[in-house]
């Protein structure tokens, strides 16, 4: 199966055919539920509230649609994409300066105003050579939402962008996020998504120097009505550089509520390495955990090689269920059946929001899932022992 999407090189919407759900890239996802946002565009769209709270070595401005640094855009993957870009009225340009070590996060916090509203949204990050910056787009509300974010890593620049899906449970968001990776520059996404009625998020990487290294690292829980789908795409064109790809998901789905309870998780990761990619080394990896029934699991590596000339490539995915025997070790051992029950999905995430390396949005990820477990966690618990302080 080819990895390469046959999509025109253009900028225009009505360039690109509303998806029909037969297409290798719209097969898994429900359109009946996408709110036309894949079809015509929004005849009055609203824009959703923002919210900066940018580090002080960062500048972050809130720009016209006409602005240069706006009209550099990328070329959009599908009718959505093109949609988006053609409908944002504005767009929010991050700006790092070359050299310049951000002391802390920005973060960005996106606010929908409501499902029965269409809005999109346009994010630039632009990061010079030799700068050190992490960016949070934090999503919340309700809302029929659909975005582009891109990422211009400069060369021997260090990019980490964090994504957090936390919307209401009414919520359509389609997104795309795209990184164009310059030498010896360094990316790194972590999506986590967790709210939403349906949420489709298409990373993507391009290379344009010799040396990058792209990391792209996700946690997404899906509970019952809920699909959650990510589809990365990574292009290797250029020699000597490096992908890794780690995304976890767990579904917990309703069995009681027959077809409008079924969980459900679409994971597809591309990788293709070019014939001039030389020196490629790339891994792509998806783990699902299946807490109940009713609950529907999609995990589809691909990889396309053009050239031998590589230091490796594989991928692997995964679909288990609940390990009823570890949560029973832990019960025989005094511990609460709802405590045992978090010790193991925490445990199940625990190597990728560790690799967060942002203390209070790993505390603050770790809460989420609480929260899908249905779990109230009392300040001062003990995760070892299950005993409250």
């Amino acid at each position: 199966m080819s990895v390469v999407t046959d999509t025109p090189d253009s900028v225009e919407a009505p360039d690109f055919p509303v998806p029909t759900g037969r297409e290798e890239a719209w097969r898994f996802t429900p359109l009946a539920r996408m709110r036309g946002l894949h079809g015509e565009a929004a005849t009055n769209p609203v824009a959703p509230r923002v919210t900066i709270d940018a580090a002080p070595e960062v500048s972050v401005e809130i720009v016209a649609a006409s602005d240069p640094r706006v009209t550099r855009r990328l070329t959009p993957l599908d009718r959505p994409s093109a949609l988006a870009m053609a409908g944002a009225p504005e767009s929010i340009v991050v700006s790092i300066a070359s050299e310049v070590v951000a002391s802390r996060p920005t973060v960005i916090r996106i606010t929908g105003v409501g499902a029965d509203r269409t809005s999109y949204g346009h994010v630039i990050i632009d990061a010079a050579p030799f700068s050190n910056s992490v960016v949070v787009l934090e999503h919340v509300g309700s809302a029929s939402y659909s975005a582009n974010v891109e990422v211009r890593v400069g060369d021997c620049a260090q990019v980490q962008l964090v994504s957090v899906q936390d919307w209401d449970d009414d919520t359509v968001h389609l997104g795309r996020q795209h990184a164009v990776i310059g030498r010896d520059a360094k990316f790194r996404s972590f999506v986590a998504t967790f709210g939403g009625n349906l949420v489709r998020l298409v990373p993507t990487v391009d290379y344009v120097g010799s040396g990058g290294d792209a990391e792209l690292l996700g946690v997404f829980f899906s509970d019952a009505g809920q699909h959650l789908e990510h589809r990365s795409l990574i292009d290797h064109s250029a020699p000597h550089c490096r992908s890794n790809v780690l995304y976890k998901g767990a579904l917990r789905g309703d069995p009681s509520a027959g077809e409008a309870g079924i969980a459900r998780s679409v994971w597809i990761g591309d990788v293709l390495i070019r014939a001039g990619a030389i020196g490629t080394e790339t891994y792509e990896l998806n783990r699902n955990l299946v807490l109940t029934e009713a609950a529907r699991a999609d995990s589809v590596p691909n990889l396309e090689i053009e050239t031998g000339e590589i230091v490796g490539a594989g991928h692997a995915s995964a679909t288990g269920r609940f390990d009823d025997e570890q949560l029973f070790y832990l019960m025989s051992r005094g511990i609460p059946a709802d405590v045992a029950t978090r010790l193991v999905v925490r445990g199940f995430f625990s190597d990728v929001i560790s690799r967060l390396g942002l203390p209070e949005w790993e505390d603050r990820l770790s809460s989420l899932i609480d929260s899908e477990l249905g779990l109230e966690i009392v300040e001062g618990a003990d995760d070892d022992s299950g005993h409250t302080g």
